[in-house]
């Protein structure tokens, strides 16, 4: 992109928009991580900012990626190039398992106009586009996007091509640069698009449980069934690597707490209409006695709740629980080494 056509496109951008669009290119965890370190008046600004964005040229994006490394790479005081200096920074703050798909977001994000402008597509319109694809090359796009846009994408596909798919990505071991470039370039095309990508870490055991866990529990199990049908091997491994809301009851018990702490109470009582006894236990025994008392008594008065209600809330706190995992501040025992 030309300096000058950059330069236009920032200008039409405050410092809060630009902000905005940065933090929503990176995804739900990674800008959570970010907002943590301002002040409260500096969050207000920019998510204000983020609510109030109405539409964002794949251009400014772009434009705003650009800006951010020269930024970047104007301020290092260290004497290195800027992507050196992005990466030793975002695996010093958030580990390196962790900031490994943050750094494909904002390095190869810059100059990707193919599968990374799919990630700012409705997730029913990524599902048409892919649709008539083989399935391997469905997997390995599904693979380089989030995993809860992923599980919203399968979700759009016909059922029979769904557990293909994820077992699909659960095989890729690393794709050759070139043949993700030339992909790359073929949905670029549809994008009027024409620049390089290089990525060769996507897919695998981990990427396929991540999409499985972000689905719909009855989407899940009925996917799972059949995997397990066609690979056992291949289920118990997606199964170790996945965490489901009972696997909370193998939290140690300043983990819990520490997680309790996160919830919201009134998402805490529909989520454990549909929890076994043992977690119900042992979520009072973690709380204070007026705590319990005054969450058993809610649990009681709740009439019934739609179980897709139950579902959405026990994922809520799932997401909550693997963004403290993933930070450090819990540890989830037992849900496989992705969690640990």
């Amino acid at each position: 992109m030309a300096a000058d056509s950059q330069s236009k496109l920032i200008a039409a951008l405050s410092g809060s928009q630009r902000a905005a669009v940065l933090l929503l290119s990176l995804g739900e965890d990674e800008a959570g991580q970010v907002l943590r370190h301002l002040s409260v008046r500096d969050v207000q600004s920019v998510g204000g900012a983020m609510a109030a964005l109405k539409s964002v040229t794949r251009d400014q994006a772009d434009a705003v990626l650009d800006s951010f490394s020269q930024v970047i790479e104007q301020q290092s005081t260290i004497g290195v190039a800027a992507e050196d200096y992005i990466r030793k920074m975002l695996i010093n703050a958030l580990g390196e398992e962790k900031a490994s798909s943050l750094i494909e977001r904002i390095l190869q994000g810059r100059t990707s106009k193919g599968m990374e402008a799919l990630k700012w597509m409705d997730s029913r319109a990524v599902a048409e586009m892919i649709g008539m694809e083989h399935p391997q090359i469905q997997s390995i796009i599904l693979a380089h996007l989030e995993p809860d846009q992923a599980a919203e994408v399968i979700g759009f596909l016909p059922q029979r091509v769904r557990s293909d798919v994820i077992m699909r990505i659960a095989s890729l071991d690393g794709i050759q640069p070139h043949a993700l470039h030339e992909l790359d370039a073929v949905i670029a095309q549809q994008f009027s698009g024409n620049n390089k990508f290089q990525s060769s870490s996507i897919g695998g055991y981990k990427a396929a449980a991540n999409i499985l866990n972000a689905m719909e529990t009855s989407v899940e199990a009925a996917l799972m069934e059949t995997i397990t049908k066609s690979d056992e091997n291949l289920s118990q491994k997606l199964q170790e690597l996945m965490f489901v809301f009972d696997d909370l009851s193998r939290l140690d018990d300043r983990s819990l707490q520490t997680l309790l702490r996160e919830v919201a109470s009134d998402r805490l009582v529909i989520a454990l209409k549909g929890a076994d006894t043992l977690l119900r236990d042992k979520i009072f025994a973690n709380m204070s006695k007026r705590a319990a008392e005054m969450l058993r008594d809610d649990l009681e008065v709740k009439g019934p709740v739609k179980l897709s209600e139950v579902d959405a809330a026990q994922k809520e706190i799932l997401l909550i629980a693997r963004r403290l995992g993933d930070s450090g501040q819990i540890s989830l025992g037992g849900g496989g080494e992705e969690y640990v």
